[in-house]
């Protein structure tokens, strides 16, 4: 399934080193706005030591992890949502995008120019939100008096957009995301299909320097308060020094492991990253492994088997008879398929079967 992430953020927070630490794809990067003119596009590996594990066992020839394609958009400025700077490109490119990784700076330095002359995260995300909000706010507006008429002959599908729009409207108009809007099933298929902005998961990434003064390490009040924005909001966020894994994106993983180290980083920020997004889009990993490839297959949580089965191929979904399963733990503990199938590891599952993270998985149509 494809997968695609938006990296959205003002002007110079790093949103373009971030990329280029992520995808290793080489992108304009200066000191000044709208470096990123274009959207850059890549394909990121998620990561999962499991997937080696099964290789070695299995004899695998290839490995296929799952991934995620990252886009780097535009940086956003104020007014973008009436087409300010490159507000239009902007809206249009994040639209297409099934999650937003919002980016904000929380380190000082006076040598890389913040698009307003100060550093306050807290303030850049209002920015940035109310934009996003703004942009949809019109599309709410646009369809609710479209749908009106339909509602008022009584069309029953008309009722619930043209009610849950109602409430959306003034929902918006007070700033707020529409994903924080409580909604009921029939209602979420409805706007759904408004492609909304603010519907999509996001996920805040903070980006720090080394040897810079730093937010999060000074516990200055600018951070409380952004952490306090994160909690209050329920909104999840990952600390990353975009700077550092740029430079470090060539370099061997020992030789990053002693890098990181030596600046007292606690692991890769990166891989710390592309995992939130992962699990922001509600996703999981099933494997299949054999001589001829280990791949880790994404599907949603709490897919059953045939869904499952429909990430290798569509017929697999229909023609789904059965699967044989065993958990990456017991795999690993037996040493193979062999020896869990003679110590009742290897179970037998039926349609109803609710696929588990990890799951290694053969199926029989």
């Amino acid at each position: 399934m494809s997968l695609s992430v938006g990296i959205v953020g003002l002007p110079n927070v790093g949103k373009s080193t971030l990329f280029t630490a992520l995808t290793k794809n080489e992108v304009l990067i200066a000191n000044y706005p709208f470096a990123t003119i274009d959207p850059s596009v890549g394909v990121v590996a998620v990561p999962d030591g499991r997937l080696a594990s099964l290789a070695a066992i299995s004899g695998t020839a290839t490995i296929i992890p799952a991934v995620v394609e990252f886009v780097d958009i535009a940086g956003l400025v104020a007014g973008a949502a009436s087409g300010e700077g490159l507000g239009n490109k902007f809206l249009a490119n994040i639209r297409e995008t099934d999650m937003i990784a919002e980016v904000v700076r929380i380190f000082e330095d006076s040598e890389v120019h913040h698009v307003s002359a100060e550093i306050d995260p807290l303030s850049d995300i209002e920015v940035i939100n109310l934009e996003l909000i703004l942009a949809d706010a019109e599309t709410v507006e646009k369809r609710l008096n479209n749908v009106e008429r339909d509602a008022k002959r009584g069309d029953k599908e008309a009722v619930v957009e043209r009610d849950v729009l109602a409430r959306l409207k003034p929902h918006l108009a007070g700033g707020n995301l529409a994903n924080a809007l409580p909604m009921t099933e029939d209602e979420l298929k409805v706007v759904k299909g408004l492609h909304l902005l603010t519907m999509k998961p996001f996920l805040y990434v903070c980006n720090k320097k080394t040897d810079a003064f730093n937010l999060d390490d000074q516990n200055d009040d600018r951070w409380i308060k952004l952490v306090e924005f994160f909690e209050r909001t329920n909104a999840e966020y990952v600390v990353v020094d975009a700077g550092m894994e740029h430079e470090l994106r060539d370099l061997s993983n020992e030789e990053k492991n002693d890098f990181r180290r030596e600046y007292g980083a606690q692991g890769s920020g990166v891989e710390s990253l592309i995992r939130a997004c992962y699990n922001r889009l509600g996703l999981m990993s099933y494997f299949t492994t054999g001589e001829k490839e280990t791949r880790a297959w994404t599907v949603p949580i709490s897919s059953t088997g045939p869904k499952a089965a429909a990430a290798i191929h569509t017929d697999f979904e229909k023609k789904y008879i059965r699967a044989q399963v065993v958990t990456f733990d017991d795999f690993v503990e037996c040493n193979g398929l062999a020896r869990a199938r003679t110590e009742g590891k290897l179970r037998t599952e039926g349609k109803d079967y609710i696929v588990k993270d990890g799951d290694v998985i053969e199926f029989l149509i």
